[in-house]
């Protein structure tokens, strides 16, 4: 089937296609927050993990704030994205969005309420691409291409989101909505 022709820019998102069996990229959406001739990086937005932000990072209001898998690239780290341009060294990746910042002026504008936990994100890891490797996977029909909002981004349910996005793609794309994580188990 043919595929929207859209190309990979910083803000839109990238969805796995049903094929695609990589442990950390299987029914994965992934935001770029760069993308350029020096390569790409995002994070998965639609993958929770077991653990609680307070129970990685100390110092931290404590909000029960869920923590997602961003990617196979340093899992020793946690990356963050949020809605507030006022957080000292972010960077921006769509109107509205923002990549990471200053942890210390992120927990104080936390504890001041001044930023509520339901306009922030947080990730262990991130998704990183080398230059054209990204091109490479669009071209094998690895993922295809969207565009996205920041209330999808920051206000998902991550359990039915690359589900919905592919049904909001129209009926060629809704077909695979119901494809199963592990089609042997069918």
């Amino acid at each position: 089937m043919e595929k929207p022709r859209v190309k990979p820019t910083q803000g839109s998102i990238l969805i796995s296609e049903p094929s695609l069996r990589d442990f950390y990229f299987r029914q994965s959406v992934v935001l770029l927050a760069e993308h350029n001739d020096e390569g790409s990086f995002g994070v998965i937005i639609n993958k929770p993990i077991e653990a609680r932000l307070k129970d990685i990072v100390k110092g931290f209001p404590p909000y029960r704030l869920p923590v997602f898998l961003g990617g196979p690239v340093k899992t020793d780290s946690i990356f963050y994205i949020h809605t507030h341009a006022d957080v000292e060294l972010c960077v921006p990746i769509m109107k509205g969005l923002f990549w990471g910042g200053d942890l210390d002026d992120i927990k104080a504008k936390m504890k001041s309420k001044e930023l509520p936990p339901d306009e922030i994100r947080f990730f262990i890891g991130y998704s990183g691409w080398s230059p054209r490797q990204l091109d490479r996977e669009l071209s094998e029909k690895s993922w295809v291409l969207s565009q996205t909002t920041v209330n999808e981004v920051i206000h998902n349910q991550p359990q039915t989101l690359w589900s919905n996005y592919l049904k909001s793609m129209g009926q060629d794309y809704a077909i695979w909505a119901n494809f199963p994580a592990d089609p042997t188990f069918n």
